[in-house]
């Protein structure tokens, strides 16, 4: 009897090895033209000290066997309420000086999503597109009717007052300065940084699935309701265990029309590139279209992509074995 009680451990202990899956998490804080020339070594650290912090979050969820969904979601609350980053607290203003916040989330094993856009109450956006996925019968919600679903849900909202900060009151001055005094046919190149931004995070946890999410305040001096790709499933944000989960964040314009994380997942898929490969296609081409920013993928088996064709973008990676890679430049 011993012999079969020691076969049966030998077997259990074999299956548990083998289902254990790799994991990983990687995060973006937006890209843009980041240059070390023009970032104090204090700005330099409180940044790398946020990426660290928020990215640790989801690596610790998913060390501890929690869902992707769960380390995506706690990662970006981090960067939602802190005032470095154009999401939540600390998001960019628009023409009218308010915060219209747009988010969206994707579960790779299933292809639920949800997202809102255009929101001005919700604290934090990340969590309410996830409750459009989980607690309604809908993908997208926007304006005043993502508030009303939120505060019907019980979801902490805020005053306009807290997500303004003195850094994005100066910058949508200084914005509206420069759009004034330039012609229509060149918009950005010197100060990308300033009008955009965006959060997101993808990761793969212990049972292999994959996801995506992304946040963010949109564009500084946005007019008319403007709503980039990052609530736009498939745009700025995408996640199929059958292949790679994607987060961009740039000129959302060009990213709509590239359909840009699809694309990625896309090659993935279709053409078998690697994930590095797929992200560095897609970036080139959105760069030949005329547009500017960057992506975070994972795959299925835990290989990662930081791929921008900015001068920098604030990112951060964390593998299975612990092991950190947060970089801000290009």
């Amino acid at each position: 009897m011993k012999y079969i009680y020691i076969l049966l451990f030998f077997f259990i202990g074999c299956s548990t090895k083998t289902n254990k899956h790799e994991f990983g998490i990687v995060i973006h804080g937006g890209a843009g033209t980041i240059s070390k020339e023009n970032m104090s070594e204090d700005l330099e650290k409180a940044y790398k000290n946020a990426l660290k912090e928020s990215v640790m979050i989801g690596y610790k969820i998913l060390k501890n066997g929690g869902t992707s969904q769960d380390a995506v979601e706690k990662t970006i609350n981090f960067l939602e309420d802190s005032p470095l980053f154009n999401a939540g607290k600390g998001a960019v203003l628009n023409y009218d000086r308010e915060v219209e916040l747009d988010a969206s989330f994707m579960e790779g094993k299933n292809l639920n999503a949800g997202a809102i856009s255009g929101s001005k109450r919700i604290k934090n956006p990340i969590s309410a597109a996830i409750k459009v996925m989980n607690s309604s019968q809908h993908v997208m919600l926007s304006g005043n009717g993502a508030d009303s679903f939120a505060e019907e849900l019980g979801m902490e909202l805020v005053d306009q007052e807290y997500f303004k900060t003195e850094r994005r009151v100066k910058s949508l001055n200084r914005t509206k300065t420069i759009e004034s005094n330039k012609t229509s046919s060149v918009i950005e190149q010197n100060y990308l940084s300033e009008k955009y931004g965006t959060v997101g995070c993808v990761a793969l946890d212990q049972y292999g699935n994959l996801s995506a999410g992304t946040s963010t305040g949109g564009m500084t001096n946005k007019k008319w309701n403007r709503i980039g790709d990052a609530p736009i499933i498939g745009a700025g944000t995408y996640a199929n265990n059958n292949n790679c989960a994607v987060s961009s964040t740039g000129w959302g314009e060009y990213f709509i029309r590239g359909v840009v994380a699809y694309d990625i997942a896309a090659l993935v898929e279709y053409k078998n590139y690697s994930i590095k490969k797929a992200a560095r296609t897609v970036i080139n081409k959105i760069e030949s279209m005329g547009g500017n920013g960057g992506v975070i993928a994972i795959d299925n088996k835990g290989n990662v992509a930081m791929e921008m064709n900015t001068s920098g973008m604030y990112r951060a990676h964390v593998n299975s074995n612990g092991e950190i890679d947060i970089k801000i430049y290009n």
